[in-house]
């Protein structure tokens, strides 16, 4: 009888062992992994990211548990960083820009259990989800302002790769400002970099030099945004607010926000199900919007653009025509909206963009 309960004790106490040890199993966080291009204080693009993993935190606490590694180029060194953070045990690795598409699928091949979100890109596979923000949206919202704000009709556009990314958002940004002035112009100049302050100001300069008074760019520093202020014209931020860099040239914003997916996202790799459809949102989904517009506009434009804002919310669509190509053939009937499939092979410049689009003829 004694040799019984002496028994039932152990048993009892090994369930209760086994017990905690799956309680504690149960409790371990989900390991997030983020590769960033540039530095986490750039300002923008990687700022964004960085902001997005930060409110996924606050908003799920201990249930997860992130690491990231910056600057990483778009090379191989991108393929060595992605396998390292897979082999340490990451679940899920979020790897936050264009051009590390093809590391991307490479590493997933070899980590079949890993969940891959790649933003940007185009490629996927049964473990790599593509996420990206419609930012072809505030731009347009950023080229009615500076229709209201050229002096010159001249606009300036700092572009970093000749992909359809950035060109649908010069396009965006100059049918925006065409809207209100149907003579402006945007000039372009390439830097073949998404962050390098140094030669996005020379950008800049070179714009501004050519007669451009409201700039806009697609590269992550805030370096246009201070040369604008430097020579007193107007520009713009963009991936992140950037008013705080040069408040006297800052007309608005064009910001992503990343929090609100990065969280469902997490939220259901927890559950069990992790998320595998293309995101692809805008103002209406929260992933992007236009702030800290500044009161120096207009009151008249001001209104046009919160106006446009809320069509845009309601689900209009930027690119519906009739829009006209910078060769003066029709890209859009009238009545007609590009596809998404569309909007994301752009490859011509609308009415009113200057200069040849590199890698055309």
């Amino acid at each position: 009888m004694k040799r019984s309960r002496l028994l039932g004790v152990a048993l009892a106490s090994i369930a209760l062992s086994v017990g905690a040890l799956g309680a504690a199993q149960a409790a371990d966080p989900l390991k997030m992994a983020f590769v960033y291009v540039g530095p986490v204080g750039d300002g923008g693009w990687t700022f964004a990211h960085d902001l997005g993993r930060k409110a996924m935190e606050k908003a799920l606490g201990s249930k997860v548990s992130t690491s990231f590694v910056e600057n990483v180029p778009e090379s191989g060194d991108a393929e060595r960083v992605i396998r390292d953070l897979a082999t340490k045990g990451n679940t899920i690795i979020l790897t936050t820009s264009f051009g590390y598409m093809d590391s991307t699928l490479k590493v997933a091949k070899s980590f079949p259990k890993v969940e891959f979100y790649h933003a940007t890109g185009f490629k996927s596979a049964s473990n790599v989800t593509i996420y990206n923000s419609r930012m072809y949206e505030p731009a347009y919202l950023a080229g009615i302002i500076a229709g209201h704000m050229s002096k010159t009709g001249k606009l300036g556009f700092v572009a970093s790769f000749p992909i359809p990314e950035v060109v649908r958002n010069i396009n965006a940004y100059t049918m925006g400002a065409r809207s209100v002035n149907s003579k402006i112009t945007t000039k372009v100049v390439w830097v073949s970099t998404w962050y390098d302050p140094s030669k996005e100001r020379q950008a800049a300069e070179a714009l501004i030099g050519q007669g451009a008074d409201v700039l806009l760019q697609n590269t992550d520093s805030s370096a246009t945004l201070q040369t604008a202020q430097d020579k007193g014209v107007y520009a713009f931020g963009w991936d992140s607010d950037m008013a705080a860099y040069a408040p006297k040239a800052h007309l608005a914003s064009a910001i992503e926000t990343w929090g609100g997916y990065y969280t469902k996202l997490a939220e259901a790799a927890l559950a069990g199900k992790p998320l595998k459809q293309t995101v692809w949102g805008g103002i209406r989904e929260g992933m992007n919007d236009l702030v800290n517009v500044n009161p120096v506009i207009p009151e008249t434009a001001r209104k046009i653009v919160a106006a446009k804002k809320a069509e845009i919310a309601g689900g209009m669509q930027v690119f519906t025509g009739p829009i006209m190509g910078q060769d003066g053939s029709v890209k859009v009937a009238a009545g007609k909206s590009l596809t998404d499939k569309e909007i994301d092979s752009v490859n011509w410049y609308v009415e009113g963009v200057e200069g040849q689009l590199p890698g055309q003829k």
